[in-house]
């Protein structure tokens, strides 16, 4: 590839996907953190891809880096709730919707 542009190579690789690609998607956005390691939106679609692909550690990982990258943003603590509870660590899943909820300002609900 030599595309160095980060919102192109996006577009490719959501392209993939929609070719029902996606492990060739997730080649491509990996691609992108060589060039970008900061990409949010790279990030968040690897967690949502790798956990179709049952590489669950690796998406916990890259849904985790969101969090770590929008510390204020209360969707990337859902999303990474969300993957939490589809990986099966429903403890870590509620303590990330809680601070979802905490930068929203809604109180937790117990």
């Amino acid at each position: 590839m030599s595309e160095t542009n980060p919102e192109k190579l996006y577009d490719a690789a959501r392209k993939l996907k929609d070719q029902g690609d996606l492990e060739g998607c997730v080649k491509a956005l990996q691609h992108i953190l060589t060039i970008d390691p900061g990409h949010v939106q790279t990030h968040l679609a690897l967690g949502v891809h790798l956990q179709k692909l049952g590489r669950l550690e690796e998406a916990i990982a890259h849904a985790k880096k969101v969090a770590e990258l929008s510390p204020n943003d209360a969707f990337s603590f859902t999303q990474l709730s969300v993957i939490y509870q589809r990986c099966g660590k429903i403890f870590e899943a509620e303590d990330a919707m809680a601070r979802a909820r905490e930068i929203q300002g809604t109180p937790h609900k117990h």
